[in-house]
């Protein structure tokens, strides 16, 4: 288990990241986002060792970065921003390089390198020298020295960064594969990666956390999309418990479509109201959002009003 406890980390008078704490239990896939500068790859390297925190604490399974670094960091497969390469060695010699970095012994090194390129589907491209390769495979080599020491924590910076479509549908197969025996940490600016490999999703905003959950409940929201035969509709729905607000979204003929404010646990007394009215209930259904719509919202609003909408 990861557990970040007040995490900040501040340059002169400015803070990159504001007193954060999260978990992250063993097995999950975490999607970090938010916009450049919100604080993604300062909390990245922070827990990988790479960065001092200012303050707070970061802890792994008992083992906590500052006396236990190194130990912290054998257990850590770690993908970079800008992944540094020897652009003059070949794939195989990097990867030979970085085993022996990651303490591998030297009769598992190979077996280490080809299992890591099969991984990856370097095969191809496994004697080449790096300088050679386009920025999509040299991603992938990245991703390769990445996973070589088998880690049971894998941190990936933007891991689909230049790759094509192809290969970034690759690359999602290998996270899944990753995550049966490793917990994942996934920055990235494509939102449609999160939602294709992420159980949850942790949001930046100008250093600080302001939403944390996970991705099934975000996309719920907490409202209810109706469409009766009555334009007055809102006369009775107003008196169910529950509701917070009735507001008229759209007419299409005779139907008179409503959203309502609340749990979505209301819906059968907002039916049984409706029935109860004489009124004909064409849809009842919860509004659901996707990720680029909530991202949106997170940059509309104050950091305190999304810790109280989603908490």
């Amino acid at each position: 288990m990861i557990r970040i406890n007040m995490l900040s980390r501040s340059y002169g008078d400015f803070k990159a990241v504001d007193d954060v704490s999260f978990e992250i239990q063993q097995g999950e896939v975490v999607g970090l986002l938010g916009h450049n500068g919100a604080g993604k790859t300062t909390i990245m390297k922070m827990i990988t060792g790479f960065l001092e925190a200012t303050s707070g604490s970061i802890e792994v399974d008992g083992l906590f970065i500052g006396p236990d670094t190194r130990q912290i960091q054998a257990r850590i497969g770690y993908l970079p921003e800008n992944c540094p390469a020897w652009p003059e060695m070949t794939v195989i010699e990097y990867l030979e390089y970085q085993a022996s970095l990651h303490g591998i012994p030297e009769n598992r090194q190979r077996e280490a390198v080809a299992r890591a390129i099969r991984r990856t589907a370097l095969k191809e491209k496994a004697m080449p020298t790096i300088q050679t390769l386009s920025r999509g495979y040299r991603q992938r080599v990245g991703v390769a020295q990445a996973i070589l020491h088998d880690p049971d924590i894998i941190i990936l910076d933007e891991p689909t960064n230049g790759l094509d479509p192809t290969q970034i549908l690759q690359m999602r197969g290998l996270i899944r594969e990753l995550a049966k025996s490793a917990t994942v940490i996934l920055s990235t600016h494509i939102l449609q990666e999160v939602q294709a490999v992420c159980d949850r999703v942790l949001i930046m905003r100008n250093g600080k956390m302001v939403i944390d959950s996970r991705l099934s409940d975000l996309q719920s929201g907490q409202q209810l999309l109706l469409s009766v035969d009555n334009k007055d509709a809102a006369s009775y729905l107003d008196k169910v418990d529950g509701i917070q607000k009735v507001k008229s979204r759209a007419v299409s003929g005779d139907i008179h479509s409503f959203t309502l404010t609340g749990s979505t646990d209301i819906a059968p007394d907002v039916a049984a109201a409706v029935l109860k009215a004489g009124d004909k209930l064409y849809s009842l259904q919860p509004e659901t959002r996707n990720l680029e719509s909530l991202f949106a919202e997170v940059n509309t609003v104050s950091a305190a009003e999304m810790e109280v909408n989603h908490a």
